[in-house]
């Protein structure tokens, strides 16, 4: 069974708090399962939740669900909410003020996938643990 954690949020102010939950996770699964951590990984992390965190409350009735989930060498951060409508990535545009989180979320991550639940959306992404291109393992010193 791979470590996870999962935690509703309702109001904006929350964000904040879903940061925290990433932050506290990739601490305990560090400490508690070994499984290293950069803080290249842990900054990219909260910096996803925050953005799709913040997508759902912005764009999306009720609350939303964040789920992490540590498995193969990756977290996975996972956010559902109400909203059906399907996320669109806008052209790249310098001069466009806001809009540019689901970019940079896809700039960060190794993957992203959306789909339709029955109930609104699910949004999944994967963080890699490995530091650097060649496969090296963050927090792992050769």
């Amino acid at each position: 069974m791979y470590p996870s954690v999962s935690r509703a949020f309702a109001g904006s102010e929350e964000i904040a708090a879903a940061r925290d939950l990433a932050r506290s996770f990739l601490t305990d699964i560090q400490a508690v399962h070994g499984l290293p951590v950069s803080v290249r990984v842990l900054a990219t992390v909260q910096l996803v939740v925050s953005e799709l965190v913040t997508n759902a409350r912005k764009y999306a009735p009720g609350p939303c669900l964040l789920t992490l989930e540590a498995q193969d060498g990756a977290v996975n951060v996972t956010v559902w909410d109400s909203e059906p409508a399907l996320p669109a990535v806008l052209p790249a545009d310098p001069g466009r003020v806001g809009q540019h989180g689901l970019e940079i979320v896809m700039a960060v991550c190794q993957s992203l996938h959306v789909r339709r639940e029955p109930v609104g959306k699910r949004i999944t992404t994967t963080i890699a643990l490995a530091d650097d291109p060649g496969g090296g393992v963050a927090g792992r010193r050769l």
